[in-house]
C-alpha cells in the first residue's frame, strides 16, 4: 500500500476552489474523479505515474513552472513515480 499525499486547501471560493498537492517518493492521490475542469501547475518536476480505469498506466513528466488543463470527468490515480518529492497546485473552475 503507497502512502497519501497531502493536499491543502489554498483557496475555495464560488468560482474556484485551489489544492496544493504535495507528494514523497511513491505517494498517491488515491482513485478520483474529477467533477470540474482543472489547471494544474507543477512546482517540482513531477514525475507521475498515471493509473486509469481498465487498468492502464501512462508515465508524464509535467515540469516545474508548467501548467496543464483538463476537462471535468477525468478519472485516476496520481503517483509520485520519481526519487523526489512532487508538488503541484490544482485549480479547479467552478
Amino acid at each position: 500500500m503507497r502512502p497519501n499525499c497531502t493536499a491543502t486547501l489554498l483557496v475555495d471560493d464560488d468560482r474556484v476552489r485551489v489544492t496544493r498537492f504535495e507528494f514523497a517518493p511513491g505517494a498517491e492521490t488515491g482513485w478520483h474523479r474529477h467533477g470540474m475542469d482543472y489547471v494544474i501547475t507543477a512546482v517540482t518536476d513531477c514525475h507521475m505515474l498515471l493509473e486509469e480505469p481498465g487498468g492502464g498506466t501512462r508515465k508524464v513528466l509535467v515540469p516545474a513552472g508548467t501548467a496543464y488543463r483538463k476537462l471535468e470527468g477525468v478519472e485516476h490515480n496520481v503517483v509520485n513515480d520519481g526519487a523526489l518529492a512532487m508538488i503541484f497546485v490544482e485549480t479547479e473552475l467552478k
